[in-house]
């Protein structure tokens, strides 16, 4: 590794001469990603109105409900992490999870009204997310060299944005074509995950281009004792409890603009288009010139979003919270695994990504609820002001916790991958 005696995670240098290519894995799993997200999006789309208007359950049992399983998703981060770090397999174990996603579709399908199964459902659905989040990104991360890791992150999460700008559409498109048949977006949802799952196990490599690993039973989350990943998992963290929230954000443009309940859904639609736009970009950049930087500067611009809002709300203000939002997801996503990537051992890629994923969706957890309460006691305007002092207060203590950037620290040269394994 590239790194210096203290572990500092920024990338060093373009060598001259040297053409970066994005590794075939990193491609395939984009192509996996950009399918299951179709298949999940179209879901997610329809289900606010298939469960609060087709089976008449309330607001706050469908928030009840989703808060839960996405707060389950967090913690199974972990466990998917230790898995996949034992005997290299990340494969599997990613596989496991987009099959249980894909077939939790199925389960939507199977349970008719039955609360219960709805439930169980929607469990498996955010089971199989977190299981196959952290191994998906260790296979990224150890398919080419620590220098190139923003542009493959950014490659990544363009590919898997553009299945989650697809995935609504085609939900309105097949209730549109069978008169608002719920059960028929579900058929397709599962058909479509099975082809991400296919998909996954014909061209994603089974086995890591990685250095030998120790055995299994010697394999730690010994990541926690090293200073880079604990900086970057508390600066991760911090920011992430200073984070509202994008449904806040949208609910109260939502409000102030008395937007029509129908448009409510295409909100997010703006802020993954920017993030589709920029994610590649912001990749390249954090490469040449460190990823600290752009990574707090992805949350500057969510502080300005905040901002934004507390002035009085127009049209002008809703395209730039969506502008400056896609901002944030392509300057932080990928760019925070990029960051950790390289201070991370081969045989704990997976478990060291799943510590940061899990305490920065802990953290944001904690600060939706208490820009919730904040809201709820004081209003609108105070608690934007609360939640502008919180997130500049957590960037300044992030920059003075994140290791430092230095451009001049050695390259190796990247390890040799076959045309095969690359395209430009």
């Amino acid at each position: 590794m590239y790194l210096a005696a203290n572990g500092r995670p920024d990338a060093p240098p373009r060598p001259d001469g040297v053409r970066r290519r994005v590794p075939g894995t990193v491609i395939a799993l984009g192509a996996v990603s950009l399918v299951t997200d179709v298949s999940s999006e179209m879901v997610t789309a329809v289900l606010p109105l298939y469960l609060v208007l087709g089976l008449g359950l309330s607001p706050l049992q469908f928030g009840f409900l989703d808060g839960l399983f996405n707060g389950a998703t967090a913690l199974v981060r972990l466990l998917g992490g230790r898995l996949a770090d034992r005997g290299g397999r990340h494969k599997r174990v990613a596989g496991a999870g987009y099959l249980l996603s894909a077939l939790s579709r199925l389960g939507l399908l199977l349970a008719g009204g039955s609360t219960v199964g709805i439930a169980g459902s929607l469990a498996a659905d955010r089971l199989g997310k977190g299981v196959r989040t952290a191994p998906r990104d260790a296979m990224i991360s150890l398919s080419g060299p620590p220098e190139t890791l923003g542009r493959a992150f950014g490659v990544h999460r363009a590919m898997d944005t553009t299945g989650a700008l697809l995935g609504p559409l085609v939900a309105f498109a097949v209730l549109w074509a069978t008169a608002d048949a719920y059960d028929a977006v579900f058929v397709v949802s599962f058909c479509t995950g099975l082809l991400g799952v296919l998909l996954l196990v014909l061209y994603v490599p089974g086995a890591s281009a990685s250095p030998p690993r120790a055995p299994a039973p010697a394999v730690r989350y010994k990541a926690l004792r090293d200073p880079a990943f604990r900086r970057i998992l508390y600066a991760a963290s911090l920011l992430g409890a200073a984070t509202i929230g994008d449904a806040f954000l949208y609910l109260l443009l939502q409000q102030q603009l008395d937007l029509p309940p129908s448009l409510f859904p295409l909100l997010p639609l703006g802020a993954a288009g920017g993030y589709l736009l920029l994610a590649v970009p912001a990749g390249r950049i954090a490469d040449r010139t460190g990823r600290r930087v752009p990574f707090l500067f992805g949350h500057v611009a969510l502080l300005c979003a905040y901002a934004v809002l507390i002035a009085p709300v127009s049209w002008p203000t809703l395209v730039a919270v969506l502008a400056l939002l896609g901002v944030f997801y392509a300057s932080t996503d990928g760019v925070l695994m990029a960051l950790a990537g390289p201070v991370l051992p081969a045989e704990n890629k997976a478990g060291g990504f799943a510590i940061i994923q899990t305490g920065q969706a802990l953290a944001r957890l904690v600060g939706a609820a208490g820009f919730g309460a904040a809201w709820t006691v004081w209003g609108q305007g105070p608690a934007l002001w609360v939640a502008v002092f919180a997130l500049a207060a957590a960037l300044v203590a992030a920059w003075r916790v994140l290791p430092a950037a230095h451009p001049t620290a050695p390259t190796l040269p990247a390890p040799p991958r076959s045309p095969a394994q690359e395209t430009s």
